[in-house]
């Protein structure tokens, strides 16, 4: 990694964003003064090439077979009974309120001032009720570390000023990172433009999660149903269950 990062990286984090009416709201203050990153991902423009995937697994050196970020074709059907496909890029969603936190036996896993959440590998014991607690099935056991393991929206790149691997890879732009807490940021103008069309994924969890989408099938609004060609990649372990 370079020691200087560019200045058109740094210039994107100098104009990050907050969620508007209408938007599904982020449940804490807003405090310009400190940031409060999310993610927003425009399905409409994701060609599921998998590149985010494979970026992800390059920079934070996932075991062979597990990743933090996927993207997942699932099959949908109208309501006229019209099969097709939607895609769906899953990772952690950060949320306000973690359900992953209340179960961990050690406190090894916490949310920081930024909303970004965490684990703390050496308090972490492997025993895995975070990842049973997660209700978008986006943690799992390392492999290698014996620890969980998670998307951390590359928490080590956002503080050296560059953006998540993912987001810097998205060969058609498909997701927005930034600080919601900014009026001014992409994702913040990006999220008012909308005008109440983003979605969150299973919003009955009472999570408030900070990935929001637009352009979400329907089908998939709120949970997610049916049985995706990535769940082989997702959770190797299932083989799509």
């Amino acid at each position: 990694m370079n020691a200087q990062p560019d200045l058109s990286r740094r210039a994107f984090f100098t104009a990050l964003p907050a969620v508007t009416a209408g938007l599904a709201m982020p449940a804490h203050a807003a405090d310009e003064t400190t940031p409060h990153w999310a993610m927003l991902v425009d399905t409409r423009r994701c060609i599921a090439c998998q590149a985010c995937t494979m970026a992800c697994s390059m920079e934070n050196v996932s075991p062979e077979g597990q990743f933090r970020t996927v993207v997942a074709t699932y099959a949908v059907t109208d309501q006229a009974g019209k099969t097709g496909l939607a895609v769906l890029p899953r990772l952690c969603n950060h949320c306000e309120e973690p359900p992953c936190i209340p179960v961990c036996p050690v406190g090894a896993t916490f949310k920081r001032k930024d909303g970004i959440v965490l684990v703390d590998g050496d308090r972490c014991v492997g025993c895995a009720y975070c990842v049973q607690a997660c209700p978008y099935d986006a943690r799992f056991v390392n492999h290698h570390t014996g620890k969980a393991d998670k998307c951390t929206f590359c928490s080590h790149r956002v503080e050296a000023g560059l953006l998540p691997a993912c987001v810097e890879t998205c060969v058609g732009g498909a997701r927005i990172f930034g600080d919601i807490n900014n009026p001014q940021s992409d994702i913040s103008r990006r999220l008012a433009a909308a005008d109440g069309k983003t979605r969150v994924l299973k919003p009955e969890a009472g999570t408030n999660p900070h990935v929001f989408y637009i352009g979400l099938e329907q089908q998939l609004d709120g949970r997610i149903d049916g049985a995706s060609t990535a769940d082989m990649m997702w959770r190797p372990d299932t083989q799509g269950a």
